[in-house]
């Protein structure tokens, strides 16, 4: 890697390979790839010029930096299982705490790159920001070196706030995809295309640019329109689950209506 150093990454799944890619491309020296999975692991670690293994036993154990790029239900498994106590350790988790590491490392700390991520999207890193979480100042820059060759936007954060930080990206993220599958579904039955929205969409998202959330609210909850929500909900009559949505979504959006 470019401080002359060497990373093992623990994980080939969405964030693992994005990540794994990014590293690679700015001239890290990964070396190694683990995944339970072998096509997982071969592949990524085909793409980056790594070794890759299935078994945690065989992890290299020289490395500098290892980067725990799992699903938070496994993370507390594979540390307690990985052999090796030399080194920095770090997952990637927005809501796991950094003292998974305690009992077993010297050298540990949190690497988040607060983005959503899928195998075969590549991210532009340049634009994501990084948490940071380190139990010493020395792990902290030496984590922040290696951010700053991917990002210009760092951000070094206790547990507690990544985990607020992670908090919001679910509800800015995860629940406003889950509506775009309604959207779209409420659109499929009527044989139209979701890119129907996309203008929409995009200015939404446009206008947060300059106004804050609250200043960009719009709609009929916003205005307090009754009978176009009473009739909106009269419309997914055949979807009781949507209804539900749609009312806890306006029940909670009214209170946010100016003040004529």
């Amino acid at each position: 890697m470019k401080t002359g150093k060497q990373i093992v990454l623990i994980g080939a799944g969405n964030l693992a390979t994005q990540l794994g890619l990014a590293l690679h491309k700015a001239g890290f020296d990964i070396i190694q790839v683990y995944s339970r999975t072998e096509v997982s692991a071969k592949t990524l670690a085909q793409h980056i010029g790594a070794t890759f293994t299935t078994n945690l036993t065989e992890i290299t154990p020289t490395a500098d930096l290892y980067i725990y790029a799992l699903k938070d239900d496994v993370l507390e498994e594979v540390i307690n299982t990985v052999p090796i106590t030399n080194g920095l350790h770090v997952h990637t988790s927005g809501s796991i705490k950094m003292s998974l590491f305690s009992k077993k490392q010297k050298n540990f700390g949190v690497f988040y790159p607060f983005q959503t991520f899928s195998k075969t999207k590549l991210v532009d890193f340049s634009e994501v920001p990084f948490l940071i979480t380190a139990n010493s100042d020395e792990s902290i820059e030496n984590l922040k070196v290696i951010a700053n060759e991917l990002s210009h936007r760092i951000f070094v954060v206790n547990d507690e706030d990544r985990s607020f930080v992670h908090l919001s990206g679910v509800f800015a993220c995860n629940f406003t995809n889950y509506l775009y599958t309604i959207a779209e579904q409420l659109l499929a039955e009527r044989n139209l295309p979701f890119d129907i929205l996309m203008p929409l969409i995009t200015e939404t998202v446009n206008k947060l640019k300059t106004l804050s959330p609250t200043e960009a609210q719009t709609g009929p909850a916003q205005r307090g329109d009754q009978l176009v929500i009473t009739k909106q909900i009269q419309l997914l009559a055949q979807n009781p689950e949507w209804q539900k949505v749609y009312q806890l979504l306006t029940e909670n959006i009214e209170p946010t209506k100016p003040i004529n």
